[in-house]
């Protein structure tokens, strides 16, 4: 029996809970309580939520968490982080705590420029080609003069336009190579409207347009984040040749792809639940950053450290594309307070703050894994989750969390513990 549909769309939402209870629930009573379970039952709220994507039927909610004591460039933070994964916003926390000590982060901005393309195709000489590039620049970019008027007046707009040859890589292909400043908006749209009218003016007889289309690469959109301290103080005990190991281990993730993956996935842990507390767009800042890991031919980490003169160093330069202004960050009540809770900054502000979790959640990574291990700390706070998976009450998950105060947890091992609890042995 086919399952195909048509018109999905211009159902009602209940139209459409019904269809997919019918077609794909087990349980159709169970399946529909979820759903409503998870509805907003303000109605305007749920309807502001429905408006954001298409064929809404429910919410997704991950948890939403605050990592307190960080110090940036010497003012306090409490970072607001959306994520589920077990661990991350104790790692951060944690961490914060130990940098708040030792002079906290510090964070600049290196560059704040972003890119965007024309796309075409041009079977002729290059030189008429960049004749003619040359003589309608200053068109195209007057073209866009009723786009670009109020980002202009922000201190934002075109920078440059770039013509492009790429047919070394592919026949008849040239780019025209856009640069923008966007101010406090992350501009996508703005940037993708100036674009399309770029194309419009330039296109004309012999030149194809293909796309034209923003980057997520964006390697002059930077920022540093970095903590440092005198070796002696880097760990309790044998601190210089624990120092040394986290050197190592960064080292390592220099040249070992498998690995270097591993490591900046941990970077993104921090970086992500940051970007999408504030409503930005964490998918575009993960492609760019695992791009610009890749930027000279081999995929490396995005930290660094080094053990100098009886100074430990680690540090992170990464391209954030970030956003205060527009999109979800204004939407969503949640992103709007922690747009409150970080002191509404600016999207330069934003990048810094961003920059800095993913260091400290990979500081948190490496130092477990060279003293105690991961999967210690990682374990215990994902009792819970294999708590609930058991669906241990009260009672039972204060005997487990108990027992394994001391001991290493496992699935298995927790399984049996709740079933000794059950049955009375």
């Amino acid at each position: 029996m086919s399952k195909m549909i048509s018109g999905f769309s211009k159902m009602s939402k209940l139209e459409k809970i019904s269809w997919l209870a019918e077609n794909y629930f087990q349980d159709v009573k169970k399946g529909k309580q979820i759903l409503d379970q998870y509805v907003n039952h303000d109605e305007q709220l749920q309807l502001l939520h429905d408006e954001f994507i298409e064929n809404t039927i429910s919410n997704f909610y991950v948890p939403y968490a605050i990592a307190p004591n960080f110090l940036i460039n010497g003012k306090s933070y409490a970072i607001p982080m959306a994520i589920e994964e077990s661990s991350v916003v104790a790692a951060a926390a944690l961490t914060a705590k130990f940098w708040s000590t030792r002079g906290g982060f510090q964070a600049e901005v290196i560059s704040t420029t972003k890119i965007g393309q024309v796309h075409f195709l041009f079977d002729g000489a290059y030189e008429a080609l960049e004749a003619y590039f040359l003589s309608v620049k200053q068109e195209l970019i007057k073209a866009t003069d009723g786009i670009t008027v109020n980002m202009r007046k922000r201190g934002g707009g075109i920078v440059g336009i770039e013509l492009r040859d790429r047919t070394n890589d592919l026949d008849q292909y040239y780019q025209l190579h856009v640069t923008f400043e966007t101010g406090d908006s992350m501009g996508a749209n703005f940037i993708n409207s100036c674009l399309e009218t770029i194309a419009g003016e330039f296109e004309k007889e012999g030149i194809s347009i293909i796309m034209s289309i923003l980057s997520n690469y964006v390697p002059e959109c930077l920022v540093r984040a970095e903590v440092s301290c005198k070796t002696e103080d880097f760990f309790p005990e044998n601190a210089e040749v624990y120092a040394k190991k986290f050197v190592q281990a960064v080292e390592i993730a220099n040249v070992e792809p498998y690995r270097a993956v591993t490591h900046n996935k941990g970077i993104m842990n921090g970086i992500d639940a940051v970007v999408l507390a504030t409503g930005n767009d964490f998918r575009a800042v993960a492609a760019g950053a695992h791009a610009y890991a890749a930027k000279d031919g081999r995929y490396t980490s995005l930290t660094q450290a080094t053990v100098e003169k009886g100074v430990f160093k680690f540090w992170i330069e990464i391209p954030l594309s970030l956003g205060t202004v527009g999109g979800l960050t204004k939407l969503h009540p949640l992103a709007k307070l922690s747009m409150e809770i970080l002191q509404f900054p600016d999207a330069r502000e934003l990048m810094k703050i961003v920059a800095v979790a993913g260091l400290a959640q990979n500081f948190a990574a490496l130092r477990a894994l060279t003293t105690t291990g991961i999967q210690e700390g990682h374990m215990k706070m994902h009792l819970m989750n294999i708590l609930n998976q058991l669906e241990a009450n009260v009672h039972e998950k204060e005997l487990i969390i108990e027992e394994f105060k001391n001991t290493s947890v496992s699935h298995s091992a927790v399984a049996e513990s709740l079933h000794k609890i059950r049955t009375g042995h």
